[in-house]
């Protein structure tokens, strides 16, 4: 069992940077693929990015790629989303989520259903 727990969101100016950080719990956090994925209101939930459970192999979403940094520290038990020149178009609440499929890779990352644990969420709110 792994518990999920996001936090950093908030309200940025266009341009503007945020980071986001997921506190896992559970001993078992360094064997999982950890992802983030965002909703915005009134569109279905869409991959961001994901990072093996090693922290060498990660995968971007093109409208992201460039602009995000995705990271781990397993020691902490915790991932991060660095954003950097975010857009008003990011304006989303964002997820953090565990796959027990620790090589995930490529567009079976993008999939909600390869995920076994999911975050309550953080609102990130860019204005123009």
């Amino acid at each position: 069992q792994v518990q999920l727990v996001e936090s950093g969101g908030g309200l940025v100016q266009a341009g503007g940077s945020l980071r986001l950080s997921c506190a896992a719990s559970g001993r078992t956090f360094s064997s999982y693929a950890m992802g983030w994925f965002r909703q915005a209101p009134g569109k279905e939930r869409e991959f961001v990015s994901v990072i093996s459970w090693y922290g060498g192999y990660t995968y971007y979403a093109d409208s992201v790629k460039g602009r995000f940094t995705i990271s781990r520290d397993n020691a902490k038990n915790t991932v991060y989303l660095q954003m950097n020149n975010l857009k008003p178009e990011d304006t989303a609440v964002y997820y953090c989520a565990a796959t027990s499929n620790s090589y995930c890779s490529g567009d079976r990352c993008r999939r909600n259903d390869e995920y076994d644990y999911w975050g309550q969420g953080t609102q990130v709110t860019v204005s123009s």
